[in-house]
């Protein structure tokens, strides 16, 4: 798929509210847009928001999802603004979930000037551990992934999805587990594959945009060096962590009015 026009209905572009400022929430692998449903409603009253579904999500037609094209988070950053200039968009505030987090550092490093700043939520540059860094996977570990998603993708969804929420919370695991059995298996391995043999630890340093980093403090998919690796690398000169007191990779469906604080400080501050 190209990133020609017709890219807000295939992606199922929203823009709601009618705030001065234009806030753009990009969801993580196995989510969709649906995944902001809880701060939506307060976010809307003083932003316009952009909302859309990333061309792996089970809401997306799969005929769009070229497996050639999306091995790359470039491609990803490149529907990013493709979004944006359909939009007429002439700069916004980004909000990037887990792999969107970085698909908004390559969108911002190719065009800078449309990017207030970056919200970072539970994101990481790399996920594998090598022999400086702490990523919280080894090789074996995704490899074993690999093969748990390709010979049982619903058994493997009901022993992850717990685990990325983190916190019991019946309701949540559910409605993670039901936008994340919407994939195709085989379009959901390919997007694992993408984010796990990604290293996108060179590119933060070009990254000028001022950045804000939001981690939970107990996430088995980012360990709490992460952010902080990348608050030392990031190029721009007011770059910010903060770490919420709270478990799971999704605080947007487990923590949604603590997250909502961390926002209006960002935002507000």
């Amino acid at each position: 798929m190209g990133v020609e026009s017709g890219l807000l209905g295939v992606l199922n572009v929203k823009v709601i509210g009618s705030g001065d400022r234009i806030l753009v929430l990009a969801h993580g692998f196995g989510a969709d847009q649906s995944v902001w449903q809880y701060i939506l409603p307060y976010l809307v009253v003083h932003y316009k928001v952009i909302v859309f579904d990333m061309v792996f999500s089970g809401n997306v037609d799969p005929k769009h999802f070229d497996i050639d094209r999306y091995t790359s988070l470039y491609s990803y950053a490149a529907d990013l603004i493709a979004i944006l200039d359909e939009l007429k968009v002439e700069k916004c505030l980004f909000v990037g979930h887990s792999v969107s987090g970085m698909v908004g550092c390559l969108a911002s490093i190719k065009r800078p000037e449309l990017f207030e700043r970056l919200i970072l939520l539970c994101a990481s540059p790399r996920y594998l551990n090598d022999e400086s860094y702490h990523g919280g996977f080894e090789r074996g570990q995704v490899d074993i992934l690999y093969c748990a998603m390709k010979s049982d993708y619903a058994e493997w969804v009901s022993g992850f999805a717990p685990l990325a929420v983190g916190v019991d919370a019946p309701s949540v695991v559910q409605e993670f587990s039901r936008t994340m059995m919407n994939m195709k298996p085989e379009i959901a391995v390919a997007v694992a594959s993408t984010i796990f043999e990604s290293d996108m630890r060179s590119i933060l340093c070009d990254v000028m945009t001022p950045v804000s980093i939001i981690q939970t403090a107990r996430d088995i998919v980012v360990p709490m060096t992460v952010p902080y690796h990348m608050q030392g690398i990031l190029g721009g000169k007011t770059n910010s962590v903060d770490i919420l007191d709270v478990d799971g990779h999704l605080p947007h469906l487990t923590s949604p009015g603590l997250l909502l604080q961390a926002f209006k400080q960002i935002l507000e501050g």
